[in-house]
C-alpha cells in the first residue's frame, strides 16, 4: 500500500505520537520526521532512507528558547545567529547535551539544531513539544524532495501505510539543504553551503567565518550527493560548448535564462533569471530529467556569491556521483 497524504497538522502529530515517521515540508526541502527521542523511530528514518548509521541527523527544533534540552555550552556567538536567523535555512553544530542519542548524531560530541521555517512545520513542532530528526525525504544519495510527488516516488512505497503520513505543505520555496554552520567554539565554521551566506554569518556575529570542518562529520556532505539517475555534466558558462561535444543524442539544460546554447537536440529543464531562481528549480529540475528518461544533463553553473554557492556545492557532488543505478 501507499503510505497516505494528509493536509492536516493533527495527522502528522498523532503519526509521530504514536511512534511513525511524517514526510514533511520545510523552506529548504522536504524532511523525514521522527521522534528525535526514540530509538525505533530514528531507526525507521535510516532503514526508510537506506542511510548509514554513522551519519548525523538534524532536529528540527519548535523555537530558539528549547536550544537548552539538545545542547550544552553554546557560544554566545551561536545563540546570537540563532536569534537573528531562526526560524530559516540554517542549522548549527554544537555541543550536544548528555542525554541526546548517539543514533541521532552518528555517535560524535555533537548535534545538529535548526528552527524551520514553514508554518506547517513549525505548527507540528509545537504541538508535538519536542525535537523532531529530519534529514531529506529521499533515499540516502538521491536527489532531494522539494514537492510531495517527489517524496511519493521515492518513499511512498516504502513508508509504513497504516502508521506513517506525508504532509503537503506545497513547493519547498528555498530548493536546497539548510546552511550548516559549525558552533562548538569560538570560531563559525562553514560546513554546508545554503541560502544563509558566510557573509551573513560574519555579519551577525562579527567574526570570520572558517571553512575548516573541525573532523565533524555533517549531513549532506558527502562527496557524491544528490544525484540523479542521469549523469551530471557541471560547466562553467564559458565551457558549454566544450561539455556539448561530449553529448551524444538528446540531453537536459539547466542554466541560468542568459546562457546561450547552439540549437541542439536537449530539453531545457530549467531558464531561471538568478541564483535564488536556480535554487528553487535546481532539484525539480533534476528529477524532470529522470522522469523525461534523459541520460545527460548539462548543468551550467551559476555565479560563485550568494544562493549560488550552494546551487554549485549540489551541482559538483551530483556530478561526481556519475549516472545513478
Amino acid at each position: 500500500m501507499t503510505v497516505r497524504v494528509t493536509h492536516d497538522v493533527r495527522d502528522a502529530v498523532a503519526a509521530l505520537r504514536g511512534g511513525g515517521l511524517v514526510a514533511l515540508p520545510t523552506e529548504t526541502v522536504y524532511g523525514l520526521a521522527g521522534d528525535a527521542r526514540s530509538p525505533s523511530a530514528i531507526a525507521g528514518i535510516f532503514a526508510a532512507k537506506g542511510r548509514p548509521s554513522t551519519h548525523p541527523v538534524i532536529v528540527h527544533l519548535p523555537d530558539a528558547g528549547v536550544i537548552d534540552r539538545w545542547a550544552t555550552a553554546v557560544p554566545h556567538w551561536a545563540s546570537s545567529l540563532a536569534d537573528a536567523l531562526w526560524p530559516g535555512p540554517l542549522t548549527l553544530i554544537v555541543n550536544r547535551a548528555d542525554d541526546v542519542l548517539d543514533a541521532v548524531t552518528g555517535g560524535q560530541p555533537t548535534v545538529g539544531l535548526r528552527v524551520p521555517a514553514h508554518p506547517l512545520t513549525l505548527e507540528v513542532l509545537r504541538q508535538f513539544g519536542d525535537g523532531l530528526a529530519a534529514p531529506s525525504a529521499n533515499r540516502y544519495g538521491h536527489v532531494s524532495p522539494t514537492t510531495v510527488e517527489h517524496v511519493m516516488a521515492e518513499l511512498g512505497e516504502v513508508l509504513d501505510a497504516g502508521r506513517d503520513v506525508v504532509l503537503d505543505g506545497g513547493r519547498c520555496p528555498v530548493g536546497v539543504e539548510s546552511t550548516i554552520i559549525g558552533a562548538w567554539d569560538d570560531t563559525p565554521r562553514l560546513l554546508r553551503a545554503g541560502a544563509v551566506t558566510a557573509l551573513q554569518v560574519a555579519e551577525v556575529t562579527g567574526r570570520e567565518v572558517s571553512i575548516a570542518d573541525g573532523g565533524v562529520r555533517t549531513p549532506g556532505t558527502t562527496a557524491a550527493h544528490y544525484a540523479p539517475t542521469a549523469r551530471v555534466l557541471a560547466v562553467e558558462a564559458d565551457a558549454v560548448p566544450d561539455a556539448l561535444n561530449e553529448v551524444v543524442g538528446p540531453f537536459g539544460l539547466i542554466a541560468l535564462s542568459n546562457v546561450l546554447v547552439p540549437a541542439i537536440d536537449h530539453v531545457r529543464l530549467a531558464a531561471p533569471a538568478n541564483a535564488a531562481e536556480y535554487a528553487f528549480a535546481l532539484y525539480a529540475a533534476l528529477h524532470a530529467a529522470d522522469d523525461a528518461g534523459l541520460d545527460v544533463v548539462v548543468a551550467v553553473l551559476p555565479p560563485d556569491a550568494g544562493v549560488g554557492h550552494a546551487v554549485r556545492d549540489r551541482l559538483h557532488r551530483a556530478a561526481i556521483s556519475g549516472a545513478r543505478p
